[in-house]
């Protein structure tokens, strides 16, 4: 059990960490924007290995989430496929890290959007829309294990809103960026907050 426990605790690490290299990134970088960049651009430039790392690093933790809420879940609704679904998450952030997206308006500083994506931007949208249409399901059918509970009422909501916020994104800089941000960090308070109460479990 000392094991499943030391796993469920990268889930309460992953958010925190990526959250805070990104913004401390967003606030330092020449030309990032936050009302118009999204985090995973960041990557590109001279220290763009920082993001990279970032993204690799806080998909392994979500995969170690993955399995520690596997090996806690055993034999029950939402069992399975919930901690496999969070596993793909993690996934499509370590293919998001080694796949770069593209340069945006302005950032890099004096960067313009590209005519064609190239195919590491590509491969960087398909692998995070695969991720975080499985996200949102995880939320879906791991709530069926808190059936009864408030818990589930707000584990379906999270999945709602982060599939909406990656659907909003496509409108652009401003709004979309700024909604698709709250998804980001709503999903990864829902993860830290499900580790936890899933870490409380495991003593009993």
């Amino acid at each position: 059990m000392h094991i499943t426990k030391s796993l469920l605790g990268y889930g309460v690490l992953a958010g925190p960490f990526y959250v805070v290299v990104s913004l401390t990134q967003a606030i330092t970088r020449d030309g990032f924007d936050l009302t118009k960049h999204p985090w995973s651009v960041l990557a590109n430039g001279d220290i763009g290995w920082i993001q990279t790392t970032n993204l690799i690093l806080t998909g392994l933790m979500v995969i170690a989430t993955a399995v520690g809420m596997r090996r806690l879940l055993t034999g029950g609704a939402g069992g399975t496929w919930g901690p496999a679904l969070i596993g793909v998450f993690g996934l499509s952030m370590v293919a998001g890290g080694i796949f770069t997206a593209d340069p945006v308006d302005g950032f890099p500083a004096g960067a313009t959007l590209p005519a064609e994506p190239s195919l590491s931007g590509t491969l960087h949208f398909a692998c995070g829309a695969v991720g975080f249409v499985c996200f949102a399901i995880a939320c879906f059918v791991i709530a069926r294990r808190f059936a009864g509970h408030g818990w589930a009422l707000y584990s379906r909501i999270t999945g709602v809103a982060f599939l909406l916020s990656f659907g909003v994104i496509a409108t652009g800089p401003g709004v979309g960026v700024l909604i698709f941000t709250a998804g980001v960090l709503a999903a990864f308070t829902w993860l830290a907050t499900t580790s936890a109460r899933l870490y409380r479990r495991a003593d009993r």
